[in-house]
């Protein structure tokens, strides 16, 4: 499949330099890291999370959990994640289980973890589970203008 459309559109119509890096077939963020020979930390790992105000897409190195309890209060909502049938029409283009970390494209909020911004290159699933998109941590943070951020991941 390669890179999901809605995200190659995106990323184009940005202005985004990035490179696509395909690798064996993965089902876990810690398994595509492995294969596409790239630091766990560097890779952007989204968690698509809901309450009854909608959905909400949290961005944390792959290394990493999301502290739900942290990021709930630092938002001020009751947020659970959300199930996997839940993910499908909202990212179309996109195999199962192979969200890019980019909630911009599918009209997702998105708030990203801090330490995601300190990093001089960012990885994330293309929208298939054999493709991976890497670009400057700079590029990556400019994506994400706007969105909310702060400390809520926790290491695995």
């Amino acid at each position: 499949m390669s890179i999901a459309p809605r995200l190659r559109w995106y990323l184009d119509a940005q202005g985004v330099r990035y490179e696509l890096i395909p690798h064996p077939h993965s089902a876990s963020s810690a398994e595509t890291a492995r294969a596409a020979a790239l630091p766990l930390e560097t890779l952007a790992k989204p968690v698509l999370l809901e309450d009854e105000q909608g959905y909400v897409m949290a961005l944390v190195p792959a290394s990493c959990r999301v502290d739900l309890r942290s990021l709930s209060e630092q938002l001020h909502r009751e947020l659970t994640l959300a199930g996997e049938r839940e993910m499908a029409p909202l990212f179309h283009d996109c195999e199962q289980g192979a969200l890019p970390a980019l909630g911009s494209p599918y009209r997702i909020p998105t708030v990203y973890d801090d330490a995601l911004a300190e990093l001089r290159e960012v990885c994330f699933e293309a929208g298939d589970h054999e493709d991976v998109v890497r670009m400057a941590g700079a590029e990556f943070v400019r994506l994400l203008a706007g969105a909310k951020h702060g400390r809520f991941s926790v290491p695995l």
